[in-house]
Parts: structure tokens; C-alpha cells; sequence
């Protein structure tokens, strides 16, 4: 079965952005500019990570 990538409309054209597929319960993500480097996650985990994000719980990591 061929994975199915999406990107967000918010992306630009010059092919710097995150792409999202699903395979089975899992969530798979990847930059369109590195696309053989995959990330595998739940979807629990993944909204864990972006509530965190959106609540700046990372803001001060640098």
C-alpha cells in the first residue's frame, strides 16, 4: 500500500516543510526536503507534542 503524504496549506512552495502520512495506528512524519528520514509516533503522542508546543513548554530548550 502506497502512503499517502500531506502537507499543510501554510506550506510554501520552497519545499521546507513537514509531511504527515498514516500507515496502520501509526503516524509518520517527514521533511519534504529529507524525505528517506521518517518519524514513527502514535497519534496520542503526537497530540501530546503539539498541545505541549502550542502551550510553550519547549520555548526555553535552546
Amino acid at each position: 500500500m502506497e502512503l499517502r503524504w500531506r502537507k499543510s496549506s501554510f506550506s510554501s512552495d520552497t519545499g521546507a516543510c513537514v509531511e504527515v502520512a498514516e500507515q496502520g495506528d501509526w503516524i509518520l512524519l517527514r521533511e519534504s526536503d529529507d524525505p528517506h528520514v521518517v518519524v514513527r509516533t502514535t497519534r496520542r503522542k503526537l497530540r501530546a507534542f503539539l498541545e505541549g508546543a502550542k502551550a510553550g513548554e519547549f520555548d526555553d530548550l535552546a
